[in-house]
């Protein structure tokens, strides 16, 4: 039987952004988003596309795998 999955992006997100003292528009400016755009991936309720995803990994310094909740670290 497979393991589940729990994704926790949003809150891996929102985490990573708080730990470095950032607001929502500072993260959205750096990522070149819409601040609601990037709200919406901080609640969960959009997915970004692979090319975002891995530009949030660069900008968090973390990896794709630790956004999506599938890594600790």
């Amino acid at each position: 039987m497979r393991e589940k999955i729990e994704i926790k992006f949003g809150q891996r997100l929102k985490e990573l952004r708080e730990e470095r003292g950032l607001t929502q528009r500072e993260v959205a400016e750096e990522l070149d988003i819409h601040s609601v755009t990037y709200l919406h991936y901080e609640k969960s309720q959009r997915e970004p596309p692979l090319l975002l995803l891995a530009q949030m990994a660069k900008f968090f310094e973390v990896s794709v795998d630790y956004l999506l909740g599938l890594e600790d670290f």
